[in-house]
Protein backbone atom coordinates (compact mmCIF):
# COMPACT_ATOMS: atom_id res chain seq x y z
CA UNK A 1 0.00 0.00 0.00
CA UNK A 2 0.91 3.83 -0.78
CA UNK A 3 2.96 5.62 2.03
CA UNK A 4 0.38 7.75 3.94
CA UNK A 5 0.99 11.26 4.20
CA UNK A 6 0.18 12.80 7.79
CA UNK A 7 -1.77 16.26 7.64
CA UNK A 8 -4.04 18.73 9.56
CA UNK A 9 -7.69 20.08 8.77
CA UNK A 10 -7.85 23.63 8.45
CA UNK A 11 -10.81 23.99 6.41
CA UNK A 12 -14.01 22.41 5.05
CA UNK A 13 -14.48 23.47 1.69
CA UNK A 14 -17.44 22.80 -0.13
CA UNK A 15 -17.67 19.19 0.15
CA UNK A 16 -14.28 18.54 0.24
CA UNK A 17 -11.58 19.26 3.30
CA UNK A 18 -8.62 21.22 3.54
CA UNK A 19 -5.49 19.41 4.34
CA UNK A 20 -2.49 20.88 5.30
CA UNK A 21 0.52 18.49 4.24
CA UNK A 22 3.72 20.33 5.11
CA UNK A 23 2.92 23.71 3.08
CA UNK A 24 0.50 22.63 0.87
CA UNK A 25 -3.42 22.47 0.64
CA UNK A 26 -4.45 18.92 -0.33
CA UNK A 27 -7.95 19.02 -0.59
CA UNK A 28 -9.49 15.41 0.29
CA UNK A 29 -12.31 13.33 0.05
CA UNK A 30 -13.17 11.02 2.98
CA UNK A 31 -13.45 7.55 3.60
CA UNK A 32 -17.42 7.14 4.47
CA UNK A 33 -16.49 5.04 7.39
CA UNK A 34 -15.02 7.65 8.84
CA UNK A 35 -16.26 9.15 12.24
CA UNK A 36 -17.15 13.20 11.17
CA UNK A 37 -13.48 15.05 10.18
CA UNK A 38 -13.24 18.22 11.90
CA UNK A 39 -11.07 21.36 11.77
CA UNK A 40 -7.97 20.46 13.96
CA UNK A 41 -7.45 16.89 13.08
CA UNK A 42 -4.83 15.61 12.64
CA UNK A 43 -5.29 12.77 9.92
CA UNK A 44 -3.55 10.12 7.58
CA UNK A 45 -4.25 10.75 3.61
CA UNK A 46 -3.25 8.65 0.58
CA UNK A 47 -2.72 11.39 -2.36
CA UNK A 48 -3.73 10.96 -5.90
CA UNK A 49 -1.98 14.14 -7.26
CA UNK A 50 0.26 17.16 -5.30
CA UNK A 51 -3.07 19.03 -4.68
CA UNK A 52 -5.96 15.88 -3.54
CA UNK A 53 -6.17 12.96 -1.78
CA UNK A 54 -8.26 10.69 0.44
CA UNK A 55 -8.37 11.07 4.22
CA UNK A 56 -8.00 7.31 5.03
CA UNK A 57 -7.46 7.63 8.63
CA UNK A 58 -8.42 10.35 11.70
CA UNK A 59 -5.72 10.19 14.43
CA UNK A 60 -6.53 10.20 17.95
CA UNK A 61 -7.90 13.25 19.81
CA UNK A 62 -6.45 14.86 23.25
CA UNK A 63 -9.99 17.15 22.72
CA UNK A 64 -13.25 17.40 20.71
CA UNK A 65 -15.71 20.16 21.21
CA UNK A 66 -19.29 19.22 19.85
CA UNK A 67 -22.75 21.02 19.19
CA UNK A 68 -25.99 19.48 19.96
CA UNK A 69 -27.67 18.59 16.38
CA UNK A 70 -30.94 17.44 15.76
CA UNK A 71 -31.06 13.98 16.24
CA UNK A 72 -29.78 12.37 19.80
CA UNK A 73 -26.09 12.54 19.16
CA UNK A 74 -24.03 15.89 19.20
CA UNK A 75 -21.93 16.92 16.17
CA UNK A 76 -18.17 17.45 16.61
CA UNK A 77 -16.87 21.23 15.82
CA UNK A 78 -13.45 21.29 16.23
CA UNK A 79 -10.74 19.23 17.46
CA UNK A 80 -7.32 19.21 19.71
CA UNK A 81 -8.35 22.60 21.39
CA UNK A 82 -6.25 23.70 23.94
CA UNK A 83 -7.95 26.56 25.41
CA UNK A 84 -11.31 28.41 24.59
CA UNK A 85 -10.65 32.26 25.52
CA UNK A 86 -14.35 33.31 26.24
CA UNK A 87 -14.78 36.66 25.22
CA UNK A 88 -16.96 39.01 27.35
CA UNK A 89 -17.52 43.29 27.02
CA UNK A 90 -19.36 45.92 29.07
CA UNK A 91 -21.16 45.73 26.25
CA UNK A 92 -23.36 43.93 25.49
CA UNK A 93 -24.13 43.41 29.09
CA UNK A 94 -22.11 40.42 30.88
CA UNK A 95 -23.75 37.21 30.32
CA UNK A 96 -22.38 35.55 33.56
CA UNK A 97 -25.01 32.39 32.79
CA UNK A 98 -23.43 32.13 29.09
CA UNK A 99 -19.48 32.49 30.80
CA UNK A 100 -20.82 29.22 33.13
CA UNK A 101 -22.24 27.14 30.43
CA UNK A 102 -18.83 27.64 28.25
CA UNK A 103 -16.79 27.08 31.17
CA UNK A 104 -18.79 23.99 32.26
CA UNK A 105 -18.43 22.72 29.40
CA UNK A 106 -14.56 23.17 28.86
CA UNK A 107 -14.31 21.32 32.57
CA UNK A 108 -15.80 18.38 30.66
CA UNK A 109 -14.41 18.22 27.25
CA UNK A 110 -10.25 18.13 28.45
CA UNK A 111 -10.03 22.17 26.94
CA UNK A 112 -8.71 24.67 29.34
CA UNK A 113 -10.61 27.64 29.74
CA UNK A 114 -9.67 31.34 29.75
CA UNK A 115 -11.62 34.45 29.95
CA UNK A 116 -11.13 37.98 28.00
CA UNK A 117 -12.42 41.38 29.02
CA UNK A 118 -12.85 43.05 25.87
CA UNK A 119 -13.58 46.85 25.32
CA UNK A 120 -11.76 47.76 28.62
CA UNK A 121 -11.83 51.43 27.55
CA UNK A 122 -15.49 51.19 28.21
CA UNK A 123 -16.27 51.35 32.25
CA UNK A 124 -18.18 48.00 34.21
CA UNK A 125 -20.19 47.75 37.26
CA UNK A 126 -18.37 46.98 40.38
CA UNK A 127 -20.90 43.95 40.55
CA UNK A 128 -18.80 42.46 37.06
CA UNK A 129 -15.54 43.37 38.99
CA UNK A 130 -16.34 41.28 41.90
CA UNK A 131 -17.65 38.28 39.41
CA UNK A 132 -14.48 38.70 37.46
CA UNK A 133 -12.15 38.52 40.63
CA UNK A 134 -14.05 35.20 41.87
CA UNK A 135 -13.19 33.40 38.73
CA UNK A 136 -9.77 34.54 38.95
CA UNK A 137 -9.76 32.52 42.43
CA UNK A 138 -11.11 29.63 40.90
CA UNK A 139 -7.87 29.52 38.56
CA UNK A 140 -9.26 30.99 35.65
CA UNK A 141 -6.87 33.67 33.70
CA UNK A 142 -8.36 36.97 32.52
CA UNK A 143 -7.11 38.82 30.04
CA UNK A 144 -7.85 42.50 29.81
CA UNK A 145 -8.07 43.94 26.48
CA UNK A 146 -9.40 46.06 23.78
CA UNK A 147 -9.23 44.61 19.97
CA UNK A 148 -10.02 48.13 18.61
CA UNK A 149 -7.37 50.08 21.05
CA UNK A 150 -4.73 47.45 20.70
CA UNK A 151 -4.52 46.90 24.30
CA UNK A 152 -3.25 43.58 25.48
CA UNK A 153 -3.40 42.24 21.94
CA UNK A 154 0.50 41.20 22.51
CA UNK A 155 -0.11 39.06 25.92
CA UNK A 156 -3.35 36.99 23.92
CA UNK A 157 -0.10 36.92 21.37
CA UNK A 158 2.31 34.91 24.12
CA UNK A 159 -0.57 33.09 25.48
CA UNK A 160 -1.09 31.62 22.29
CA UNK A 161 2.12 30.69 21.29
CA UNK A 162 2.64 27.14 21.17
CA UNK A 163 -1.16 25.91 21.56
CA UNK A 164 -4.90 25.52 19.35
CA UNK A 165 -6.96 28.31 20.88
CA UNK A 166 -10.62 29.47 19.60
CA UNK A 167 -13.02 32.25 21.16
CA UNK A 168 -16.65 32.02 22.12
CA UNK A 169 -18.58 34.47 23.50
CA UNK A 170 -22.18 35.99 23.21
CA UNK A 171 -22.82 38.50 19.71
CA UNK A 172 -21.30 41.71 19.93
CA UNK A 173 -18.15 41.07 22.38
CA UNK A 174 -15.55 42.02 19.74
CA UNK A 175 -14.63 37.88 18.98
CA UNK A 176 -14.29 38.99 14.86
CA UNK A 177 -11.96 42.38 15.58
CA UNK A 178 -9.63 40.12 18.00
CA UNK A 179 -9.64 37.52 15.50
CA UNK A 180 -8.32 40.51 12.94
CA UNK A 181 -5.72 42.24 15.46
CA UNK A 182 -4.42 38.59 16.10
CA UNK A 183 -4.39 37.79 12.07
CA UNK A 184 -3.58 40.81 10.18
CA UNK A 185 -3.46 38.75 7.03
CA UNK A 186 -6.85 36.58 7.73
CA UNK A 187 -8.08 37.93 4.19
CA UNK A 188 -5.12 36.65 2.41
CA UNK A 189 -4.91 33.59 3.97
CA UNK A 190 -8.59 32.63 3.01
CA UNK A 191 -7.59 33.51 -0.83
CA UNK A 192 -4.63 31.72 -0.65
CA UNK A 193 -7.08 28.49 -0.10
CA UNK A 194 -9.58 28.98 -2.09
CA UNK A 195 -6.84 29.77 -4.90
CA UNK A 196 -5.02 26.80 -4.00
CA UNK A 197 -8.31 24.24 -4.36
CA UNK A 198 -10.43 26.72 -7.03
CA UNK A 199 -13.37 26.42 -4.87
CA UNK A 200 -12.92 30.33 -4.33
CA UNK A 201 -17.25 30.35 -3.31
CA UNK A 202 -16.77 27.91 -0.69
CA UNK A 203 -14.95 29.49 1.49
CA UNK A 204 -17.76 30.40 3.59
CA UNK A 205 -17.43 27.29 6.50
CA UNK A 206 -18.20 27.12 9.69
CA UNK A 207 -14.58 26.67 11.35
CA UNK A 208 -11.14 27.50 9.94
CA UNK A 209 -8.05 26.77 11.16
CA UNK A 210 -5.19 29.83 11.18
CA UNK A 211 -1.47 30.24 12.33
CA UNK A 212 -0.47 33.17 13.78
CA UNK A 213 2.57 34.65 12.75
CA UNK A 214 4.02 34.67 16.47
CA UNK A 215 3.32 30.92 16.57
CA UNK A 216 0.61 28.67 17.78
CA UNK A 217 -3.04 28.34 15.92
CA UNK A 218 -6.32 29.81 16.18
CA UNK A 219 -9.45 27.94 15.29
CA UNK A 220 -12.06 30.62 13.93
CA UNK A 221 -15.77 29.83 14.11
CA UNK A 222 -17.89 32.68 12.91
CA UNK A 223 -21.46 32.54 13.62
CA UNK A 224 -21.53 29.34 14.96
CA UNK A 225 -23.48 28.93 18.20
CA UNK A 226 -21.37 25.63 19.45
CA UNK A 227 -21.91 25.21 22.80
CA UNK A 228 -25.19 24.08 24.42
CA UNK A 229 -26.16 21.91 27.17
CA UNK A 230 -27.21 18.61 25.30
CA UNK A 231 -24.27 16.71 25.74
CA UNK A 232 -23.58 17.23 29.65
CA UNK A 233 -25.88 14.81 32.27
CA UNK A 234 -26.48 16.74 35.39
CA UNK A 235 -23.77 15.24 37.21
CA UNK A 236 -21.18 16.57 34.34
CA UNK A 237 -22.84 20.05 34.87
CA UNK A 238 -21.86 20.18 38.40
CA UNK A 239 -18.57 18.67 38.15
CA UNK A 240 -18.25 22.06 35.56
CA UNK A 241 -18.31 24.32 38.52
CA UNK A 242 -14.85 23.79 39.60
CA UNK A 243 -15.66 24.64 42.96
CA UNK A 244 -18.14 22.14 43.41
CA UNK A 245 -15.47 19.29 42.67
CA UNK A 246 -14.55 19.25 46.65
CA UNK A 247 -17.86 19.14 47.81
CA UNK A 248 -19.68 16.87 45.32
CA UNK A 249 -18.05 13.77 47.18
CA UNK A 250 -19.42 14.65 50.52
CA UNK A 251 -22.74 14.54 49.62
CA UNK A 252 -24.91 12.10 51.45
CA UNK A 253 -26.67 10.42 48.16
CA UNK A 254 -23.86 9.35 45.47
CA UNK A 255 -26.72 10.92 43.05
CA UNK A 256 -27.33 14.20 44.91
CA UNK A 257 -28.95 16.49 42.16
CA UNK A 258 -27.78 19.64 44.48
CA UNK A 259 -30.85 21.32 44.62
CA UNK A 260 -32.60 20.43 47.77
CA UNK A 261 -31.50 17.13 48.37
CA UNK A 262 -31.12 16.04 52.19
CA UNK A 263 -27.42 16.58 53.32
CA UNK A 264 -26.00 18.47 50.00
CA UNK A 265 -22.43 19.42 50.66
CA UNK A 266 -22.41 21.68 47.60
CA UNK A 267 -25.74 23.91 48.83
CA UNK A 268 -24.37 24.12 52.25
CA UNK A 269 -21.47 25.17 50.95
CA UNK A 270 -22.96 28.10 49.19
CA UNK A 271 -24.85 28.85 52.09
CA UNK A 272 -21.64 28.70 54.22
CA UNK A 273 -19.78 31.60 51.71
CA UNK A 274 -17.33 28.69 50.63
CA UNK A 275 -19.08 28.73 47.09
CA UNK A 276 -20.46 31.86 45.66
CA UNK A 277 -24.15 32.20 46.11
CA UNK A 278 -24.19 34.01 42.42
CA UNK A 279 -22.70 31.16 40.94
CA UNK A 280 -24.62 28.25 42.75
CA UNK A 281 -28.10 30.20 41.51
CA UNK A 282 -26.89 30.10 37.94
CA UNK A 283 -26.08 26.26 38.45
CA UNK A 284 -29.66 26.06 39.33
CA UNK A 285 -30.48 28.03 36.44
CA UNK A 286 -28.49 26.00 33.84
CA UNK A 287 -29.83 23.04 35.58
CA UNK A 288 -33.49 23.94 34.76
CA UNK A 289 -31.98 25.03 30.98
CA UNK A 290 -30.73 20.98 30.25
CA UNK A 291 -33.37 18.76 28.47
CA UNK A 292 -34.65 16.80 30.68
CA UNK A 293 -33.52 13.70 29.21
CA UNK A 294 -29.93 14.46 30.91
CA UNK A 295 -32.09 15.58 34.50
CA UNK A 296 -32.95 12.77 36.86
Amino acid sequence: MATLSEGLVVAHLGKGIAVEVDDTIVLCQTLRKLDTVVVGDRVKLSLSSPEQGRIEQLLPRRSVLQRPSRSEHPRPVAANIDTIFVVFAAEPECDFLLLDQYLAICENCNIDASLVLNKIDLTHSDSVEQELQYYQTLGYSLYRVSANQQIGISELQQVLCGQTGMFAGQSGVGKSSLTNALLPEKSLKINSVSDITRHGRHTTTAATLYHLPGGGDLIDSPGVAIFGLAGLSEAQLAWGYREFQPFIGQCRFNDCRHVNDKDCAVRRASENGEIAASRYQRFLKLREKMPPANRH
